[in-house]
């Protein structure tokens, strides 16, 4: 019997796309650029809630499998894994910005895991974002996300990755 520990943590990124303000990193005391005609708006920020963890796989054979968490909780393993436990949970984040503005979130397809026995990759990465994100009346909107780990060989020991979330004003 083999044990998989994957973790993740989250790695983000923020735009303030056009017409929101950029901050430039090559400047000193924090200038901002903008182009001819934007209007500066109020940063968009992202807020950690949970991160994406599907704390302990057991690996019962050499087959490998998968194990699935879903945007809204749900789990599922397939092959020879087993033991996705209640303690495995959906990344959550909280974007806030400018109520009502129109934003784009761009969620990696595939997240790669790195560990002292090698790499693993989540893929099939799922949230629950409308087809047309919006900051609701307060600036707020909560984003879960979950995807599929794929296993196969020895592949004993923990794990962890970067999500690369991005977030722009349209």
């Amino acid at each position: 019997m083999w044990r998989l520990l994957p973790l993740l943590g989250l790695a983000v990124s923020l735009s303030g796309a056009t017409p929101a303000a950029a901050q430039c990193r090559l400047c000193s005391g924090g200038e901002s650029l903008t182009a001819p005609g934007d209007v500066p708006t109020g940063p968009v920020a992202l807020e950690v809630q949970t991160s994406l963890d599907f704390d302990q796989v057991v690996l019962t054979g050499p087959a490998g499998g998968t194990a699935r968490l879903t945007p809204d909780g749900g789990r599922g393993t397939s092959g020879a894994l087993e033991g996705l436990t209640a303690r495995a949970m959906s990344g959550e984040v909280i974007i806030r910005g400018e109520a009502g503005r129109s934003i784009r979130v761009d969620l990696p397809g595939r997240i790669d895991l790195f560990g002292n026995s090698g790499t693993l990759s989540i893929g099939h990465i799922v949230s629950d974002l409308p087809a047309a994100p919006r900051l609701d009346g307060e600036g707020r909107l909560r984003v879960r996300f979950g995807g599929e780990l794929s296993v196969s060989g020895d592949a004993e020991g923990q794990y962890r990755g970067d999500v690369p979330i991005t977030v722009e004003y349209l």
